[in-house]
């Protein structure tokens, strides 16, 4: 059977299903979600990261308030409600909505495509990345789902980090204040390292560009793959991956529809189907 690909909405969520090339239908899921820097959707990241050397299903998720779901105004109400305060209008409300609509979404997803059920795999780039963290910390374990991997890509692990390289970026000072702190706290999962770790342990790959900003997406990389490690029976289910040349996208603007990968689009692709394969298919094979 050749690669099946399948678009449409789930739970009101759009998606975009790679179907395993193989045909096997037990095969195990990849769950992904994109960056709102380029790939910034569903179809574009598969593009850039289809991991076609995996025996998977990979399901790519559009985040709340991006492609189909931007806000009336489109990209550029996106912008201003950004500049207006990017943590309370835009970080935090994403990754809670993006997170919490993970289990009705699978649960369809299951309906519509004949999913098995077993251990799973989360992708998740920057924004995507925060979304695919907070399922592994505490939305998949509540539902009952197992998950055996993860790969975080331009991980924004320490939301408050994040917020800041973004501020240099632009040339704006985010302006601190009670409710969004407890949203970084919220989204600080090197503080949250214990309770990943108490997820069943799942092998965690964090992917970072030589060239992103180094206190707010490398440095925080390093803590976390240094405290999850700490927690692990087996520190080498925590992996930091480092790619020249790339920055903290890895396709070009303006990112949305399908395009050719860029080199470090193929650098990334080569890790994580290197994680996968080591740390999800026999997890997979182990719960049947």
């Amino acid at each position: 059977m050749s690669m099946q690909t399948i678009r449409g909405t789930a739970a009101a969520v759009p998606f975009l299903a790679l179907a395993p090339a193989s045909g096997n239908p037990a095969a195990p899921v990849v769950v992904a979600w994109h960056l709102m820097d380029p790939p910034r959707s569903e179809a574009a990241i598969a593009a850039a990261l289809p991991l076609s050397g995996l025996d998977a299903w990979r399901i790519y998720l559009g985040l709340p308030m991006c492609g189909e779901r931007l806000p009336e105004g489109g990209a550029e109400e996106l912008m201003r409600l950004g500049y207006q305060d990017a943590v309370m209008n835009l970080q935090g409300p994403i990754a809670a909505q993006g997170a919490a609509e993970f289990p009705a979404v699978l649960a369809a997803l299951r309906s519509r495509l004949g999913l098995q059920r077993g251990p799973l795999a989360l992708v998740g780039g920057s924004m995507g990345s925060a979304v695919a963290a907070l399922v592994l910390t505490e939305i998949a374990p509540a539902a009952g789902e197992p998950v055996a991997a993860a790969v975080l890509i331009s991980p924004m692990v320490q939301l408050r980090a994040a917020v800041d390289a973004t501020g240099r970026r632009f040339g704006v000072t985010y302006p601190w204040a009670a409710q969004s702190l407890e949203v970084a706290a919220h989204l600080d999962f090197v503080a949250r390292a214990q309770e990943t770790a108490g997820a069943g342990q799942p092998a965690v790959q964090l992917i970072v560009g030589a060239d992103d900003d180094a206190a707010g997406f490398f440095e925080p990389a390093q803590r976390l793959q240094a405290t999850l490690a700490a927690h692990y029976d087996d520190p080498t289910r925590v992996e930091l991956v480092v790619v020249p040349d790339m920055g903290h996208a890895f396709a070009e603007e303006p990112g949305i529809d399908p395009a050719p990968q860029t080199s470090a689009a193929a650098a990334v692709d080569r890790h994580a189907t290197r994680w996968l394969q080591q740390h999800l298919l026999p997890a997979a094979m182990s719960s049947r």
